[in-house]
């Protein structure tokens, strides 16, 4: 049975850091392209970083490129999302997620979410 759990949410000040991360369980990682979603109040489910599969590769939306960083230990099956310099528009609920594709899209496990609130 597929289970990602997510921690690391929490409230930070504009300009602060916090480390999400993503347990997994009952498949590994690189069996399928992993990364992170979020989803604010009122707005869609948006992707926000993916790791692609069979080879590795990163990407990251627009809005945060350059200050959040994704990585994953495939000894661990943990995935993780660093996010520095962090703004009140990153407020939101962020999901684990787990696709079949080699990319990240389509059909999906998720995790429960971790909130993650930036106020001053």
């Amino acid at each position: 049975q597929v289970q990602l759990v997510e921690s690391g949410g929490g409230l930070v000040q504009p300009g602060g850091s916090l480390r999400l991360s993503c347990a997994a369980s009952g498949f590994t990682l690189d069996e399928y392209a992993i990364g992170w979603l979020r989803q604010a109040p009122g707005n869609e489910r948006e992707g926000v970083s993916c790791i692609t599969r069979p080879d590795g590769k990163t990407s990251y939306t627009n809005s945060v490129k350059g200050r959040f960083t994704i990585s994953r230990d495939n000894a661990k099956n943990m995935l993780y999302l660093q996010m520095n310099s962090l703004k009140p528009e990153d407020t939101a609920v962020y999901f684990c997620a787990a696709f079949r594709a080699t990319e990240c899209v389509g059909r999906s496990y998720l995790g429960q979410g971790t909130q993650v609130t930036v106020s001053s």
